[in-house]
């Protein structure tokens, strides 16, 4: 190409440096002639300007395509040459040339550069190819001397091959005897596996078997032995089946050591650990259909069993729970139950069994294996737990329990709690089916139990007698046998600190066990696969293995022991009267001494009051074993508080003879009213019979041999006071439990639970003054008094130094008071506080009979204003002797009202604006008085109190 571009560029330079002819002369001058010279163009590259010169990546891009041909017949020269105009322009071809010469130029550097930046690695793969011809002389060099040396050796032996034929004959008659021999083993075979299965070697007997079928495979053109292979197949059959019926007897009791065992038999048989648990998944449903459906059926005579409509005799599950008779049903549950946990134990010791078998192995194919079958058998065990659910589903959804007694319920409940705990313990299951099943026939029976229960609370009531009934000092609700489930619960909930020395907590001889007693009142709770892993179910007769002897009565003087409990029946058990010979002091408060049926610190309660706190356990019972309805259940306890409430103030608190408006608070009053309008069904007085609504009960009524008429006992205070303290002894009952009420019922019905206790419950101390209030009013002749009152000459004009004879009537009738109230307290221990409560209503009732008195007087002078004075404080020192009481409680309602007659007309009206606490009655009557000179005042005053009573804020 270089040669070629030269002879191009002296064609070129010869024909630019061509003289041109010269042209004779024609007369003109040579000037005529004379052209501008054009500047010459260099052909020399070097004399380039740089500055005018392209960069080298331009001119690199700027080489025509036809340069870089591959075809050898391509002519350079002709192509520029073709290039060429017709007409040739010097300067254009110069400028061509110089684009040349620099495309040249860059080109050549730019290969050099190439050359260079790859010289290294041309060197190198040179060298690369030197070793390679050298390894290829040597390994010539090699095969030339082996073929020399086999041609030596062939030379040399061949002499020697009569021996080596010789030992072949011999290595062919070691053949064949070893061949007799295995044949001979082959006949024996059977025998060793039937004696490996037996020892339980399944791992050896199948290697045993594989091992004869490789030497049958091995020698089958012998006749024999390809009579063999069929029996080898048969055999290896037979074992996969007993296998499998090895496995379905790990459903019910599993074995982790024979087990493994199967295990490895089955690597053996070339089954993977998934395939095994998916079969030993089958076997656990079959065990659980199968074994629930004989359980069912041996409780099941073939008469009861209704027609199912097949052929074949077998009855569908639920048709033979609906045949179950209703006296074996719990032991037919009890009995499904046990079978069933033992299904469940073994399923979980085989989780466990895997989780071990984990622990010990690393991070290799077997483990990543055994991790696979873990979480196959987790995913399985609900669908386990989920069929052990609707078994025992069944049995409860197709069982009539309307007719039980309620221990009989309580023990279904039970037994269908603690398999809802092994559900839990199992697989974390809340058991939905279970729940939803025994809350359906909680329901149904609940409302037909609680209906009965507030029956049979009215009839209590009204043959109650409101008589003590004797039980210990210490006496406890906890104590009795209906709490006896729920008492280390409330070891939980009740710190012994906090508890009042009336209540103390139950505690058992043994050593202390809150912690291992379980929801339904048992002993034992939780880890009931590690407690009967061995032996037994959590079904067994340990169900309610907390019962001791209830201790709750009180001796008699011969130390004669306790009444028993043997039956449910209240009158039964209490048929006996307790007497106490030992003196009761007399209290600061001066009760007197006496001889009491029961002892001075023992609780006030009678034998209603003890029907209904056996109750209370009995609902308490339920409400733990049922959390879904334990609110429903928790509200109709709390109504029997309610019905006994009602039913002491409508029994006491009827013959209420004074004005009840500043006696009954007003959450009192709230709880009653609300009582009687959800609880209470009273008929029609126009005689019309409406339809009795549910959950009401008739209105009640006091036993007619209840006597509270008779003066001499003060109008049946000893009945009173048992009436309404057994009621706050009631109360404290439910005060004691609250905190573990609350932790029963949900979340959501708390604050209605709280109202209860707020409303009903804080309320029942509230009514000790009305009731007590209906005595105080019948013992006083107020009458009487107020008509003695009015006879008296309030105009005096001198102070008397001897009061009036009315006092002496009040006086007396105090006296007469608290000479039976001693009466009284010989037949009941009256507390410190109901004995001050009497005495405040007395002085209640009198305080404000003397007003009344006082506003009766149409006249009063000053003289009549001091003996008003006279006469009350000389009541207040004789009262304060026989009641004890100081202050006197109201002595400011007297006092005030008297002192309001000296004060003058303008401090009498804001006195009037201010004092609320007068009825508009006693008012007038102080105006009146006061102002008896001043019609024009007197006027005045009437009409601020007419406007004050008008007043929303009037009381």
């Amino acid at each position: 190409m270089a040669n070629k571009m030269d002879e191009f560029k002296q064609k070129i330079m010869g024909f630019i440096h061509k003289q041109p002819p010269k042209i004779p002369s024609m007369g003109f001058d040579d000037s005529n002639y004379h052209f501008p010279q054009m500047p010459t163009l260099s052909i020399n590259s070097k004399t380039a300007q740089d500055s005018d010169r392209p960069a080298d990546q331009d001119i690199l891009e700027s080489i025509e395509a036809a340069y870089f041909s591959m075809n050898p017949d391509f002519d350079i020269c002709r192509f520029e040459l073709a290039k060429l105009p017709e007409t040739l322009e010097c300067d254009q071809i110069q400028r061509d040339f110089k684009n040349l010469k620099q495309q040249h130029s860059v080109v050549s550097k730019k290969v050099l550069q190439l050359i260079l930046e790859h010289q290294s690695a041309c060197n190198n793969e040179f060298k690369t190819i030197q070793d390679i011809l050298q390894e290829v002389k040597a390994t010539l060099d090699q095969c030339k001397e082996s073929r020399k040396q086999l041609a030596i050796c062939g030379k040399q032996f061949s002499s020697s091959l009569g021996i080596l034929a010789n030992y072949r004959k011999r290595k062919l008659a070691q053949r064949l005897l070893g061949n007799l021999n295995m044949i001979k083993n082959l006949h024996s075979f059977d025998k060793r596996c039937q004696e490996l299965l037996h020892d339980e070697d399944y791992a050896g007997a199948i290697t045993e078997l594989k091992r004869c079928q490789k030497i049958a495979i091995k020698y089958r053109h012998f006749s024999c032995v390809a009579a063999l292979t069929y029996k080898l197949q048969e055999t290896l059959e037979n074992t996969d089946t007993q296998f499998d019926r090895i496995l379905a007897q790990m459903c019910y009791h599993f074995d982790g050591e024979r087990y493994f065992k199967l295990q490895a038999a089955y690597d053996l048989l070339e089954k993977s650990h998934v395939a095994m648990i998916d079969n030993i998944h089958v076997h656990y449903i079959t065990a659980i259909y199968n074994s629930s459906f004989n359980i069912v059926n041996s409780y099941v005579s073939s008469g009861d069993v209704l027609d199912s409509g097949d052929n074949t005799g077998k009855n569908p599950y639920k048709t033979l729970c609906q045949a179950v008779p209703q006296d074996y049903f719990i032991s037919c549950l009890v009995q499904l139950c046990k079978v069933l946990f033992k299904i469940v134990l073994s399923y979980h010791q085989l989780i466990r069994w895997y989780n071990n078998q984990e622990e010990g192995t690393s991070q290799n194919c077997l483990g990543v294996e055994l991790n696979m079958s873990k979480q196959k058998l987790d995913h399985n065990v609900v669908k386990i737990w989920d069929d052990v659910q609707r078994k025992v589903s069944s049995l409860l959804l197709n069982a009539d329990l309307a007719a039980y007694k309620f221990d009989q319920f309580v023990q279904v409940l039970r037994v269908v709690h603690r398999l809802i705990q092994v559900g839990e313990e199992f697989c974390s299951s809340k058991s939905e089916d279970l729940s939803e099943s025994i809350r359906k026939q909680s329901i149904c029976y609940f409302k037909n139990y609680h209906a009965q229960r507030l029956d049979e609370l009215k009839i209590f009531m009204e043959n109650e007698m409101w008589e003590i009934c004797p039980v210990k000092p210490t006496f406890n609700v906890v104590q009795l046998q209906e709490f006896r489930s729920v008492r280390s619960a409330l070891k939980n909930y009740k710190n012994p600190s906090q508890i009042s020395p009336t209540m103390p907590v139950y505690s058992t001889n043994s050593a202390d066990c809150s912690s291992c007693h379980s929801q339904d009142g048992s002993s034992i709770t939780g880890n009931y696969f590690i407690r009967y892993a061995d032996h037994g179910t959590p079904f067994d007769t340990g169900l309610d293995d907390t019962v001791i002897d209830e201790d709750i009565l009180a001796v008699d003087n011969e130390g004669s022991g306790y009444f028993s409990d043997d039956s449910e029946e209240e009158s039964e058990e209490l048929r006996k009267d307790f007497v106490d010979e030992d003196n009761i002091e007399a209290n600061a408060a001066n009760i007197p001494e006496g001889k009491h049926s029961h002892h001075k610190n023992a609780p006030i309660l009678t034998n209603t009051t003890l029907s209904v706190l056996r109750q209370m356990g009995k609902y308490l019972q339920m409400s733990r074993l049922l959390k879904p309805i334990s609110y429903q259940v928790i509200s109709c306890m709390n109504e029997l508080f309610d019905f006994y409430l009602y039913c002491v103030h409508l029994f006491f608190a009827y013959d209420l003879t004074v004005s009840s408006s500043n006696l009954y608070t007003e959450t009192l009053s709230t709880t009653l009213r609300k009582i009687s309008d959800n609880l209470i069904f009273e008929p029609s007085s126009q005689g019309t019979e409406l339809s009795f609504p549910e959950g009401r009960v008739h209105k009640p009524c006091i036993s007619l041999m209840v006597d509270l008429k008779t003066p001499e006992n003060l109008h049946g205070l000893s009945e009173r006071i048992v009436a309404v303290e057994s009621l706050i002894f009631l109360s404290k009952q439910y005060e004691f439990l609250q905190e573990y009420l609350e932790y029963l019922v949900p979340q959501t019905n708390r604050i209605m639970l709280q109202q209860f206790f707020t409303q009903s419950i804080s309320s029942c101390s509230d009514l000790r003054r009305p009731v007590y209030m209906a005595v105080v009013a019948q013992a006083f002749d107020l009458r009487q008094i107020l008509i003695s009152m009015s006879k008296i000459n309030w105009e005096v004009k001198e102070v008397m130094s001897q009061h009036n004879a009315y006092i002496d009537m009040i006086l007396r009738e105090v006296q007469i008071f608290r000479l039976r109230l001693e009466d009284v307290a010989h037949k009941v221990s009256i507390s410190l506080e109901v004995y001050k409560l009497l005495w405040e209503n007395i002085a209640h009732i009198v305080t404000h009979t003397l007003v009344q008195g006082f506003s009766d007087a149409k006249k009063c002078s000053n003289g009549g204003r001091a003996l008003m004075q006279l006469d009350f404080t000389q009541f207040l020192s004789k009262f304060e002797k026989i009641s004890s009481l100081r202050p006197v409680p109201h002595k400011e309602y007297v006092e005030n009202y008297v002192k309001a007659f000296y004060l003058p007309e303008i401090e009498l009206e804001k006195w009037i604006r201010e004092h609320k606490e007068y009825s508009s009655k006693h008012l007038f009557g102080l105006v009146s008085c006061a102002c008896q000179n001043n019609k024009k005042s007197r006027q005045r005053l009437l009409q601020v109190i007419e406007e004050s009573e008008r007043s929303p804020l009037s009381r």
